[in-house]
């Protein structure tokens, strides 16, 4: 039988309890609030629904418990595969817990990602997680005036008094750059994300800065690009690089995709990656350890990011305390793509 109407649902409910073997009101706990029952009598309750075909009746729980049981997440774009990646975990966790994911995309244009956050708000979600703390100024008003509770991922600020959950980018970048620095490189360029509308490029770029100030190493103007997250651009910016009579012999790129990109470039122009030059990414995605060479980068754990943005809300939404600035270690993968720098040009 498949029981999915209001007037259905108290009968629903009694035929479920009576397969489980549990109480009626163990089984609206068990809807309501998954947390507060135990996993295995969660487990024995969603095994009578799926035997019954039961659906619970939505709106009718969203009345009882003043929660649509949904979250949004607002993301600058879905073809960066990190974002790709933490949606994913992000959605898992969230699926475990009897939650659903809206999933929205800004083109990291801030008023876009505000109207999208009307959107959300107007469709009853109980909380949203934003990507990184460059919002509209009318963002986080929309979001108090509505008790809509949200956590920014991708960033650790502990100094700001907003929710947050993710590697500390300046400082990671920071160890990249120091990386190249300890093989003995001191021309060394930058390729960056478009720092507009983009916190985590922009405290990447300190860190990147940072390491060379502190080593005593000047960054000339033309030798920082800075270009959207694609190959195309990243590519370009690497020809423009190469080209240069005077040209670094190290590149510390804002993210993988871009590092790619230069590695590609260079081998197109006939350089040897490390011999001619060396490349270094951030995230370690996938492939990252697939290339020829493989990529030195800096590892960031982007599925326990999302997870612990989604842990956050859900807590937060259940009255629980949890941290409210969670920092995730980085780590530096040290691969093929690096190596001191050829001797004619130190």
């Amino acid at each position: 039988m498949r029981l999915t109407n209001a007037k259905s649902a108290k009968q629903g409910i009694r035929a479920v309890a009576a397969r489980a073997g549990v109480s009626t009101a163990s089984v609206s706990r068990a809807l309501n609030n998954p947390d507060a029952v135990s996993p295995s009598l969660r487990a024995r309750i969603d095994q009578a629904i799926d035997a019954l075909g039961y659906i619970p009746h939505a709106p009718a729980r969203i009345l009882s418990s003043r929660r649509s049981r949904t979250l949004g997440a607002i993301v600058p774009t879905i073809d960066n595969t990190m974002f790709a990646r933490g949606i994913a975990s992000l959605q898992q966790y969230l699926s475990s817990v009897g939650y659903m994911l809206f999933l929205t995309t800004s083109g990291y244009d801030l008023d876009v990602e505000l109207q999208q956050a009307r959107n959300l708000v107007s469709r009853g979600v109980d909380g949203l997680v934003l990507r990184g703390d460059c919002h509209h100024d009318g963002l986080r008003k929309l979001l108090a005036d509505n008790s809509v509770p949200f956590i920014n991922v991708g960033i650790y600020q502990p100094d700001r008094p907003y929710p947050c959950v993710g590697t500390d980018n300046e400082a990671a970048a920071h160890r990249a750059a120091a990386h190249v620095i300890e093989l003995g490189h001191r021309r060394i360029g930058i390729v960056s994300a478009l720092q507009r509308n983009n916190d985590r490029a922009s405290a990447r770029v300190a860190g990147f800065r940072r390491a060379l100030a502190e080593s005593g190493i000047e960054l000339p103007p033309q030798w920082h690009v800075e270009v959207p997250y694609t190959l195309d651009d990243a590519r370009e910016a690497a020809r423009y690089l190469l080209n240069l009579k005077d040209r670094p012999t190290a590149v510390v790129c804002g993210n993988d995709v871009i590092a790619y990109g230069v590695l590609l470039e260079a081998e197109r122009d006939g350089f040897s990656v490390p011999r001619d030059l060396s490349v270094v990414g951030f995230d370690d995605l996938d492939w990252s350890r697939h290339l020829r060479p493989s990529l030195t980068t800096i590892h960031v754990p982007t599925g326990e990011t999302w997870q612990r943005a989604g842990e956050y809300l859900v807590r937060s939404l259940a009255g629980e305390q949890t941290i409210m600035h969670r920092e995730i270690d980085f780590s530096l993968v040290v691969r093929e793509s690096t190596a001191p720098p050829p001797k004619s040009l130190k």
